[in-house]
C-alpha cells in the first residue's frame, strides 16, 4: 500500500511543469523597483544650467538598456566574423564600445524624432527598430536586408531613420535639411541636436594630433554645446533629454558631444593597433566598458542579480545565432533586380557594364 501510495504521488508530482532552477530564483528575489544614480557633470558651453546629476533607473529600464546593449555588442562581434569569413564585403564600420551612446540617445527621445548619423550606423540601426535579421542580411546582400541586400553596412533605413551616409560630415548638412522640411524654421532656429560621438580617433588619427580645440562640443561657436560621458548610458539619456527640451522650447539647436571609445579599428580594414596600443583598449575595457558599467549599477543597486543577467545574455546569443544562420542561407537579389530602386517607379533603362560593349537591359 505504501509503495502505490509513493507511485500515486511520484506521478501526480511529475505531471507538474517545473521551472528552471534560475526562474525560481528570479521569482523570489525582492528587487527594488527602481535606484538613483549620481552621473557626471556635462562641460556646458553658452549654456546657464545643464543636465542634472542625478539619475533615476527602473528595473524595467535597467534591463531593457542591458539586453539592447548586449545586442548591440553581440551583433557586431558576428558582423566582424561574417566579415573574416568573407560573408561580409567591402566596408564595415562596426560599433562595439559605443553602445551607451545608442541606447541612451533612444531613450532620450520620442520614436517620432527623426535622426540621421554616419558610416558608423548600425546600433542606430537597431534602436530605431530594425530587426538584427534585417541588419545582419543586409550586411551579407541578401533579399530579406532591410535594404534588399543593397546597402550594406553604411545605407540602412527605417522610419524616421534617414540611414548612415557614406561621405564624412554629410549627415550635417542633410539632417538639417531634414529638419526645415518638417519644420518650415529658418535654419538658426531649428530643433535640431547636432551630436559628435568622439571616439578619440579620426580614422588611424588621435585628435590631439589632428585639432587645435579637441573641445567638439563649442565647434557651433554661437550655438550652445554640451560635453557628455558617452560611455555611462544614463549620462547620455540625461542630456539627451536636457537637449531635447531646450530645442522643443524653441531656443534653436544645440550640439552634443559624447565622448565614447570604439574597440575595434575605423574599419574592418583597420586592425586598430597601429595608431593605440593594444593595453589602451585593455584600459578602456576593464575601466569604462558602458556594458559593464551599467551591469554593476544594475546589480549593486538589487535591481536584478547576475543570473538573470547571464539568462538574458544567453538569450541574445541565440538570436544573434539565428540572425546569423539567416543572414547567410538567404538568397541574394536577383540580377533582374540590379537596377529596382533606382527610380520611384522602376522603369526600364539599360546598364553599360564593365565592357563598354556589354549592356544590361532593366525590366521593370
Amino acid at each position: 500500500m505504501k509503495k502505490m501510495l509513493v507511485a500515486a504521488v511520484s506521478r501526480v508530482l511529475s505531471g507538474v511543469s517545473q521551472k528552471p532552477a534560475s526562474r525560481v530564483l528570479v521569482a523570489s528575489c525582492n528587487y527594488s523597483n527602481d535606484a538613483t544614480f549620481e552621473i557626471k557633470k556635462c562641460d556646458l558651453h553658452h549654456l546657464e544650467e545643464g543636465p542634472p546629476v542625478t539619475a533615476v533607473l527602473t528595473r524595467q529600464d535597467g534591463l531593457k538598456y542591458y539586453k539592447t546593449m548586449q545586442t548591440i555588442r553581440r551583433m557586431e562581434l558576428k558582423a566582424d566574423q561574417l566579415y573574416k569569413q568573407k560573408f561580409i564585403r567591402g566596408f564595415c564600420h562596426l560599433c562595439d564600445g559605443q553602445e551607451a551612446c545608442y541606447v541612451g540617445l533612444e531613450a532620450g527621445v520620442n520614436p517620432t524624432d527623426h535622426i540621421i548619423t554616419s558610416y558608423r550606423s548600425h546600433g542606430f540601426c537597431y534602436t530605431r527598430g530594425l530587426s538584427i535579421r534585417s541588419i545582419l542580411a543586409e550586411l551579407t546582400g541578401r533579399k530579406g536586408g532591410c535594404a534588399k541586400g543593397k546597402g550594406g553596412s553604411m545605407h540602412m533605413y527605417c522610419k524616421n531613420f534617414y540611414g548612415g551616409n557614406g561621405i564624412v560630415g554629410a549627415q550635417g548638412p542633410l539632417g538639417g535639411q531634414i529638419a526645415e522640411a518638417y519644420n518650415m524654421a529658418a535654419l538658426w532656429k531649428l530643433p535640431c541636436i547636432f551630436i559628435c560621438e568622439n571616439n578619440r580617433y579620426g580614422m588611424g588619427t588621435a585628435i590631439t594630433r589632428a585639432a587645435a580645440s579637441i573641445d567638439y562640443y563649442k565647434r557651433g561657436n554661437f550655438m550652445p554645446g554640451l560635453k557628455v560621458d558617452g560611455m555611462d548610458v544614463l549620462c547620455v539619456r540625461e542630456a539627451t533629454k536636457f537637449a531635447a527640451d531646450y530645442c522643443r522650447s524653441g531656443k534653436g539647436p544645440i550640439v552634443m558631444e559624447l565622448q565614447t571609445y570604439r574597440y575595434h579599428g575605423h574599419s574592418m580594414s583597420d586592425p586598430g593597433v597601429s595608431y593605440r596600443t593594444r593595453e589602451e583598449i585593455q584600459n578602456v575595457r576593464g575601466k569604462s566598458d558602458p556594458i559593464m558599467l551599467l551591469q554593476d549599477k544594475i546589480v549593486n543597486s538589487h535591481l536584478a542579480s547576475v543570473e538573470e543577467l547571464k539568462e538574458i545574455d544567453v538569450e541574445v546569443r541565440k538570436e544573434i545565432d539565428d540572425a546569423a544562420e539567416f543572414a547567410t542561407t538567404d538568397p541574394e537579389p536577383a540580377l533582374e533586380e540590379i537596377a529596382h530602386h533606382i527610380y520611384s517607379d522602376n522603369p526600364p533603362f539599360e546598364v553599360r557594364g564593365a565592357n563598354q560593349w556589354v549592356k544590361f537591359k532593366s525590366i521593370s
